[in-house]
Order: C-alpha cells, then sequence, then structure tokens
C-alpha cells in the first residue's frame, strides 16, 4: 500500500511539474526573479553600430568639446592626446611601418566607435556621466584633433556616421568558416553540433586571440 501511495504521488507531482511553465517553476522555486521592463532594457541597450543605428540625438562640434576634454579627460589622455591611459591621436600611415602608433586616427574604422566608447566608458572616474550632446562634442574634438574633420563640424548622428576613417579598408571579414555557423537556440541537446570554435584544420591560429577593433575583423 505505502509503495502504491509512493508511486501515485511522483506521478502527481511530475504531471503538475510539467504543466506549470518554465519561469513560473524558477519563480516559485528561487523565490526571486521578473521579466525586465521596457526602460530597463532601453538602459542596457546603448551600443551605436558602424552604420549610425543607436546613436541618439544630439549634437557637438570640437570646438565645444575642447572644454569638456580639458575637464573631463586631459587627467589621463592629456593635452596632446597621448597621455598614459592610452593615445588618441597621431600615428596615421604608421600601421605598416616598424613602430606603428594605434591610435584613434590611425587604427579605427569607423567613428561611430569613438562615440559608443566614450558614452559608454569614460570618464574613467565617472562612465556614463556625459550627455549626448558632450558626447559628440568630445568625439568631434578628437577626429579634429586627428585632423580628420573641421573644428566647426557638427558631429551628429548623421554626420558621424558617414565620417570617413584614415583606416576603414584596413580591416577584412574574418575568413574562418566557423564565425559564420548559426548558433543552437533550442533542441541543442537532440544531436545538434556545437560550432567548431577555432582555425579551419590544417590552419594555425596567429591572431593570439584578438581580432581587434570593429567585431570579428583582423587588420591587415
Amino acid at each position: 500500500m505505502f509503495t502504491s501511495r509512493a508511486a501515485l504521488t511522483v506521478a502527481l507531482c511530475a504531471g503538475l511539474s510539467s504543466a506549470i511553465p518554465a519561469h513560473a517553476q524558477a519563480q516559485e522555486r528561487f523565490g526571486f526573479g521578473r521579466e525586465a521592463t521596457a526602460h530597463e532594457i532601453e538602459g542596457w541597450n546603448i551600443d551605436a553600430r558602424p552604420d549610425g543605428v543607436g546613436l541618439p540625438p544630439g549634437s557637438g562640434t570640437a570646438a565645444q568639446g575642447r572644454d569638456i576634454y580639458n575637464a573631463r579627460c586631459v587627467a589621463c589622455h592629456a593635452e596632446d592626446l597621448n597621455g598614459p591611459m592610452g593615445a588618441l591621436a597621431g600615428g596615421i600611415g604608421s600601421l605598416a611601418t616598424e613602430k606603428p602608433l594605434r591610435t584613434v586616427g590611425s587604427y579605427w574604422p569607423y567613428a561611430t566607435t569613438l562615440w559608443d566608447y566614450v558614452h559608454r566608458a569614460m570618464p574613467f572616474d565617472a562612465p556614463q556621466s556625459l550627455s549626448a550632446d558632450e558626447v559628440y562634442a568630445v568625439s568631434a574634438y578628437v577626429l579634429f584633433r586627428n585632423g580628420i574633420i573641421k573644428e566647426d563640424e557638427a558631429m551628429n548622428a548623421d554626420t558621424l556616421a558617414r565620417v570617413k576613417m584614415p583606416n576603414r579598408d584596413g580591416f577584412y571579414d574574418d575568413p574562418r568558416p566557423d564565425v559564420f555557423n548559426t548558433a543552437c537556440q533550442r533542441d541543442c541537446r537532440q544531436g545538434a553540433k556545437r560550432p567548431v570554435q577555432g582555425p579551419p584544420p590544417g590552419q594555425s591560429d596567429t591572431t593570439g586571440g584578438a581580432t581587434g577593433i570593429g567585431g570579428g575583423a583582423s587588420p591587415q
């Protein structure tokens, strides 16, 4: 009798658990968690793509950005934009020489990457504290100091995406076939194959694990 009751109890529990959605089971089990609101998601969705998608409204010039840079950036990057925390200017045309200098002006392929990084992580002591206008202005100042734009040229969501960086054509798509594999999204344990990680057979990985700035691209 005891065995029959135990079996019945197990069967009932199994039936109930299969009828409860997975997220509900997780909430019941751990006692916390909820779906993120649109406002919360918006706070994390701050990336700016090379084509300008993701850039917010706003505008700024290098002339406006000079004062912001001197107040918020100069401590780390120095007045000549070549401070101890990384060079931001210079080095254009040096990448193929014996002494290449990788800076925003000489190496980065897209001006929108500059806006994205400044907005996301700068200044070092107070990231994401600059307004959109201030980020546009600082970005314009860095581009101006690299000789890429004029001092009075306004940078905004449209003009920044159209800036042609000196090393735009110095990057190419990663040719390894595994980077084009589609990641498994469901039923991955029922025979789905995992993407190959690493170079194709017979080829060695000479990148040292670094693909450069620009997402999946390697410098020529």
